[in-house]
């Protein structure tokens, strides 16, 4: 039997259903984040037009900040990460657009021609000049419909106060999310490339879909997507690790870990580091102090690299806690530079390891449906 809705619930899902239109269609769009952009277009125009009338004075011909400075701040908060937002499309695309802009206005006299060829042409320089901005084409307009000030200025205006504007902005955008704790200008994702030097792609990126497929979707829709191929890789190989790990995130480190940890003292020699590697057989050896506080790994490849004098050579170790999902080790365990992961308590000292072979196994008996019941690790101990 299906039960109708209450009345009063039925008459809420129709309200919402009415303003679904001023849902963020942006990911990451939460309320928090346009606060911190609201706040920062607050400082950062403010500031602009002050520092830009200390240095250019109060010409009453010449304005302080234009309009365009205005939806460059809303790209430069509201999504810093935009590849439109970075600060060679601010600068680069504003002052770029207005020249574009003030020498159509010189060589075209039909104001009805010149403001379309002045977009047009905007939209066609940065793109060249990989500075596409979308307020540069508010810049190019201006420059030709801004009246008897621009027209003054004439080849000055893309620079006082169009340029000065941008860069002002540019660099307390950097410093305001600096503070809040943002990154920018935004770090696009690096390639990854194959550790062991062969032509070979890395082993995680051997399956799945490539950037061929990616090319391949994003041209399906026909139209440009304010994201980089780059960026667009890494998120989707989170999603996929994501949703492997709300399939199989039950099995944990403390789980599939060796407990009996083979580890070296700081002090210890070289030639015992080497010892307890070859005897038991691993790639892997965890330092710690005297406390079993952990300090780094060594490894023969580490150990081949040192001079005879020098003291024991030591990489930073990749660490977990025992609560942590086991599947989320994959990424890190399947990049060719590490070959095995510490599992550390809160206290920073080792509790256990994860190699290659652990997470392997773990692997092999999650795909046959077997559950978590003795998958506790084996000797794998950085193999």
């Amino acid at each position: 039997m299906i039960v109708a809705p209450p009345p009063h619930d039925a008459q809420k899902s129709g309200i919402l259903s009415k303003f679904r239109l001023f849902s963020p269609i942006l990911a990451g769009a939460t309320l928090r984040e346009r606060l911190i952009g609201c706040l920062g277009a607050l400082i950062g125009i403010c500031l602009t037009g002050l520092v830009s009338g200390f240095f250019m004075g109060q010409d009453p011909h010449l304005p302080l900040i234009v309009a365009p400075i205005g939806a460059s701040a809303v790209l430069l908060f509201a999504v810093p990460a935009s590849p439109l937002a970075q600060p060679w499309s601010i600068v680069g695309g504003n002052t770029i657009s207005a020249f574009v802009g003030v020498t159509v206005s010189t060589l075209v006299r039909d104001p009805a021609i010149a403001i379309g060829l002045a977009v047009a042409l905007a939209i066609l320089v940065m793109s060249l000049t990989r500075s596409l901005h979308p307020p540069g084409g508010a810049a190019a307009l201006t420059a030709v419909i801004g009246g008897t000030a621009v027209a003054r200025a004439g080849f000055w205006f893309p620079i006082v106060p169009i340029g000065i504007n941008s860069l002002i902005l540019v660099l307390l955008g950097v410093v305001f999310h600096r503070l809040a704790g943002r990154q920018y200008p935004h770090r696009q994702a690096v390639a990854p490339v194959n550790t062991h030097r062969t032509a070979d792609p890395p082993a995680a990126f051997r399956v799945g879909f490539s950037t061929e497929d990616i090319d391949a979707a994003v041209a399906s829709f026909n139209e440009t997507l304010d994201i980089s191929r780059a960026d667009l890789d890494v998120l989707l190989r989170k999603v996929e690790l994501q949703a492997l790990m709300r399939q199989r995130g039950d099995l944990t480190c403390a789980d599939i870990m060796s407990r009996d940890v083979v580890t070296v003292t700081s002090d210890a020699s070289a030639e015992e580091a080497r010892r307890q590697l070859l005897e038991h057989d691993i790639r892997t050896l965890p330092v710690v102090d005297n406390e079993g506080h952990l300090l780094g790994t060594v490894g023969l490849r580490e150990l081949a690299a040192m001079a005879h004098a020098s003291p024991l050579p030591m990489s930073p170790a990749k660490t977990a806690k025992t609560g942590d999902p086991a599947i989320g080790l994959l990424p890190h365990l399947t990049d060719g530079a590490i070959h095995a992961v510490v599992v550390t308590d809160d206290n920073n000292r080792v509790v256990g390891i994860i190699s290659q072979t652990d997470l392997l196994a773990t692997l092999a008996k999650s795909l046959s449906h077997t559950g978590p019941t003795g998958l506790m690790g084996g000797h794998g101990q950085g193999i």
